[in-house]
């Protein structure tokens, strides 16, 4: 199905009307944008014209959507709590909003038999508009030797209080030339801001500072922080601490297939 400007709205409306009541944004892209940056083996195999979504988590998913999610569901296994309410809250959007409908839906801790990532969050990020992906390469006379430095998004609104959760591929949703690419917003734009950034992410990304970039408009709780602070495998017993899975039937069960790949990072 070919889709016009306004046909590429209305998907994004659908999806953010029952994504943004629980704490999350959406933000379109086509496909060519994503895989111009990447080298064949992590392209995706879509057409370049065909319609994508990413979808970003916002400080307000912890109170809005996963309390609620652990207090109502409980959880399945030994997969990151967290993961569980993102793919609930995702797939029940896709199945209301695009019944019978093509869509691609790729989770930021999903993994490709050969152990690369199914997406690459922070390049979708960086190419639908919705994030700066600040890396090595955009600092001149970079002070850091032969060392390497791992990128970050920077939020215009959230700085680094939010996470990429998920890719949308609408199969059967292709676009034109008339849908352009928004440039992210560079909110630190300076050498010496970039360097800041950088070191805060690679030498001290527990101690929060890099998310503090520029002046976010929300961050996370502290009882969000508290849990994001805690160890994946730690995380369950500190949710049975604040109350949760109090009955039996709320209980992990340690007899389901775990995933060995857990996310860290909130």
């Amino acid at each position: 199905m070919a889709a016009s400007t306004t046909n590429v709205e209305s998907i994004t409306a659908l999806l953010d009307n029952y994504l943004s009541k629980v704490g999350f944004e959406v933000y379109p892209l086509k496909v060519g944008w994503y895989n111009s940056l990447l080298p064949p083996t992590l392209r995706l195999a879509h057409p370049d014209d065909c319609l994508a979504v990413v979808v970003l988590s916002t400080p307000a998913l912890f109170e809005q959507a996963f309390l609620p999610f652990v207090e109502e569901r409980g959880c399945q296994g030994l997969s990151d709590p967290i993961d569980q309410c993102v793919k609930r809250c995702v797939s029940s959007a896709v199945l209301q909003c695009f019944p019978g409908q093509e869509v691609d839906v790729r989770y930021d801790y999903e993994l490709l038999p050969s152990r690369k990532p199914k997406f690459l969050a922070q390049t979708a990020a960086h190419v639908s508009g919705a994030a700066y992906y600040y890396q090595q390469s955009d600092v001149k006379d970079q002070p850091w030797a032969e060392k390497k430095m791992f990128g970050v998004c920077v939020h215009p609104r959230f700085g680094g209080w939010f996470a990429i959760r998920a890719l949308l591929v609408f199969g059967g949703v292709t676009v034109g030339s008339e849908m352009v690419q928004p440039p992210p917003p560079d909110c630190v734009p300076s050498r010496e801001g970039r360097i800041q950034l950088l070191e805060a992410f690679n030498y001290r990304w527990q101690d929060w500072s890099y998310r503090d970039i520029v002046r976010p408009v929300q961050i996370y709780s502290q009882k969000q922080k508290d849990y994001f602070a805690t160890p994946p495998a730690e995380r369950f017993a500190l949710l049975k601490t604040w109350g949760f899975f109090s009955r039996e039937s709320d209980q992990p069960d340690p007899t389901s297939d775990t995933e060995s790949q857990v996310t860290g990072h909130g």
